[in-house]
């Protein structure tokens, strides 16, 4: 097998932005609520059109198809055994040209037990561009809430208030920011960045006034209070949050030219390394993953292929394609399923829970 390159896959959204993103992977879309790409998917948009969300391959299959027919191929036989036939995966390109609502989502323990699906939703930001000294990340209170106090805001939807008691954080091109699951979160505008998450479209919305969104399909068709279970009211703590940001520190054991991104807890969600060649191609171990060039271009090749790369070229690597060399004045993204020791110590495996269909609700 060898490296894919990929087309645009943008399913529309309920916030506007994309004009950045047109520019990043050289096309257009006339319709500003197409400000994501799901890269290399095999999840289905929530609520949209069936299939809407799911990654079309060059020769007309759809990804998820394509694994699910030949696992060990994609993903390795160590990943499809212990996980299954499934990438365990979501990458997005974010383009917020206006701040996305207050949100959050659900762990794998509240997935599990109330949405019948193995997959939560923590997720992780790579900033690609900070959009200014305006620009916002608002993350976790800052001061532990009550349940009356959120049913209030909510109620009343006074984003004024819910804002007001976030962390804001301005963040800056390179930047990582882990977020697990259940902490309250919303983008800025302006804010562009690489999107890794568990591969579902959950999420509890605390904010939708002025959004195209429905209050009621705000909360995954859960009553109120069950919903309000999903999220985090306890203070994020100052080192906490400067835990969780990040400019990628995790090096001492990697390859000449590879950057871990995240901090190590995040390993048993996704993995991401900033890979910046200077003078010799690095060498990739073999394995699933979607490749992002930042800037630059250069040549990604394995025993089969050379594949040229540009700035905001996207690629998906599937585990058969061995191991690639990527070469070139560039920086680029590699985006990884989780560890599947790490996976599997927290919980995920095909022992502990059925494959589910994206189609069905993730």
């Amino acid at each position: 097998m060898e490296p894919i390159a990929l087309t645009p896959n943008r399913p529309r959204q309920l916030y506007r932005g994309g004009g950045v993103l047109d520019a990043f992977r050289d096309c257009t879309s006339e319709d500003d609520r197409r400000p994501e790409d799901w890269v290399g998917s095999v999840t289905s948009r929530s609520g949209a059109t069936a299939g809407e969300g799911l990654t079309t391959l060059p020769d007309g299959r759809l990804l998820r198809d394509a694994v699910r027919a030949d696992p060990e191929a994609w993903l390795g036989a160590e990943h499809a055994a212990a996980i299954g036939a499934d990438p365990a995966l979501l990458v997005k390109l974010l383009d917020a040209g206006e701040r996305l609502p207050v949100h959050v989502h659900p762990p794998r323990s509240f997935a599990r037990r109330h949405l019948g699906c193995p997959y939560g939703k923590t997720e992780a930001w790579v900033v690609l561009d900070g959009g200014g000294d305006d620009a916002r990340l608002y993350l976790g209170f800052d001061r532990d809430i009550e349940i009356a106090e959120l049913e209030r805001w909510t109620a009343a939807q006074d984003t004024h208030a819910m804002l007001a008691v976030m962390h804001a954080v301005t963040v800056r091109g390179g930047d990582t920011v882990f977020v697990p699951a259940g902490l309250p979160h919303a983008i800025g505008a302006g804010i562009f960045c690489i999107e890794l998450q568990e591969p579902t479209d959950f999420s509890v919305m605390l904010e939708w006034q002025g959004f195209e969104l429905d209050p009621a399909d705000a909360r995954l068709g859960l009553d109120a209070e069950l919903a309000r279970e999903c999220v985090q009211r306890a203070a994020l703590t100052s080192e906490r949050l400067a835990w969780l940001r990040s400019r990628g520190t995790r090096a001492p054991s990697s390859p000449h030219g590879i950057e871990q991104l995240f901090p190590q807890d995040a390993d048993a969600f996704f993995r991401a390394e900033r890979i910046r060649p200077r003078g010799a191609p690095v060498e990739m171990e073999a394995g699933f993953s979607i490749l992002v060039l930042l800037e630059g271009r250069g040549q990604l090749a394995n025993d089969d292929r050379s594949l040229a790369l540009e700035r905001g070229s996207t690629t998906l690597i599937p585990h058969a394609a061995g191991a690639t060399t990527l070469s070139g004045p560039l920086t680029a993204v590699r985006c990884r399923p989780p560890s599947v020791a790490e996976a599997l110590a927290a919980g995920l495996g095909t022992a502990v829970a059925p494959a589910q269909d994206p189609e069905s609700g993730r």
